[in-house]
């Protein structure tokens, strides 16, 4: 049986393939699945609960499923309640692939399947769109990582010597900076583009908290992938390379580090959900992406108002839950992977 079914056969794998592949989907066709702008906030529209979905109107008469205009009225200072003022005399009915979107409602009634956040804006639109940060900041910062990582192991391991202890006692400088210290110390150093002195736009903070997160985080791989290649270019096909006069880089890269792929593999699926976490962390204290663009990491940051956490809970709880959802789903494939790949169950 190879890796492949394996994988296929196990449950918890299984499941947090899916998640995440749905996950990713949602991310990267939010603007076909919610009509809405993440900029978008009409007026009287702040801290709305989930949008309630009705099937009969007024009368009792059944005219499909629709919402009505949603506001928020004055604050009752003495409860500290704020009445919702609901317009019934405007049914805005649901329609499924409409002017483009996978939903949409006819007439002035909004559909916030999450409620909106403090600027009236609908939090299911910002969850979508923010997962393209939070989700890809994984994938890129760990490519970026794990190719700095493996090649820097690599040549650590096979060329040994002075390099590899001024490249070894490096890493361990690196590995002995608490990683979100040196995470915070970094980004809040770097706060504004020392070229044009101005603050950093969101699109150069997404690539500089990539580049930072991966600096943290390709030391500990290239140690492990070090102590692979010392023991790999001892066999046979390498002594091989090195008769037909292929030079070093080449086989480093060609012949070495494919035999540690499984390893890669398994690490780098394992290494995503660090990235997520990390982001998450540097937005939540304001080191990372800015509003009004959105992440899972600047939506938690409204759980700073004790009063929303009380009044409007589903703000925080819907990016906390995604946060956690996909870091559990990483791992249990992550888990998988480690499982299909071992040596002792491919020769089974």
């Amino acid at each position: 049986m190879n890796w492949w079914k394996r994988l296929s056969i196990n449950p918890l794998a299984r499941i947090g393939a899916i998640f995440i592949g749905i996950l990713y989907g949602l991310t990267i066709f939010a603007g076909f699945i919610t009509p809405y702008s993440m900029y978008d906030a009409p007026k009287n529209s702040a801290l709305l609960p989930p949008t309630q979905i009705y099937w009969h109107n007024q009368q009792g008469e059944y005219i499909g499923a629709h919402v009505y205009p949603t506001t928020q009225g004055a604050v009752d200072f003495e409860t500290g309640d704020r009445k919702l003022i609901v317009d019934f005399s405007k049914p805005s009915r649901i329609l499924i692939f409409h002017y483009g979107h996978l939903f949409s409602t006819t007439g002035e009634g909004r559909l916030n399947l999450l409620g909106t956040d403090d600027q009236g804006r609908d939090q299911f639109t910002r969850l979508l769109y923010g997962g393209r940060v939070s989700l890809f900041i994984g994938i890129i910062g760990t490519s970026i990582s794990f190719a700095v990582g493996c090649l820097v192991g690599g040549i650590s391991g096979y060329f040994g010597g002075l390099l590899d202890s001024f490249l070894m006692r490096l890493v361990e400088v690196i590995m002995s900076v608490p990683s979100i210290y040196l995470l915070v110390a970094l980004a809040a150093i770097l706060d504004k583009n020392p070229f044009t002195q101005l603050p950093f736009t969101n699109a150069e903070r997404f690539i500089l908290i990539t580049v930072i997160i991966s600096f943290v985080q390709w030391a500990g791989l290239a140690r492990i992938i070090r102590n692979q290649v010392l023991s790999i270019k001892e066999e046979q096909f390498v002594t091989a390379a090195i008769a037909t006069g292929a030079d070093s880089l080449r086989i480093i890269t060609r012949h070495i580090l494919p035999q540690t792929s499984s390893f890669i593999v398994i690490s780098a699926t394992l290494a995503i959900p660090s990235f997520i976490v990390s982001e998450s962390v540097l937005s939540l204290i304001g080191l990372g992406i800015q509003p009004p663009d959105p992440s899972w990491g600047n939506m938690l940051s409204l759980a700073t108002n004790a009063s929303v956490i009380i009044l409007q809970p589903w703000l925080i709880w819907s990016p906390a839950v995604l946060i956690i959802l996909t870091v559990l789903s990483f791992n249990l494939l992550g888990d998988g992977l480690r499982d299909a790949l071992d040596p002792k169950n491919l020769k089974g």
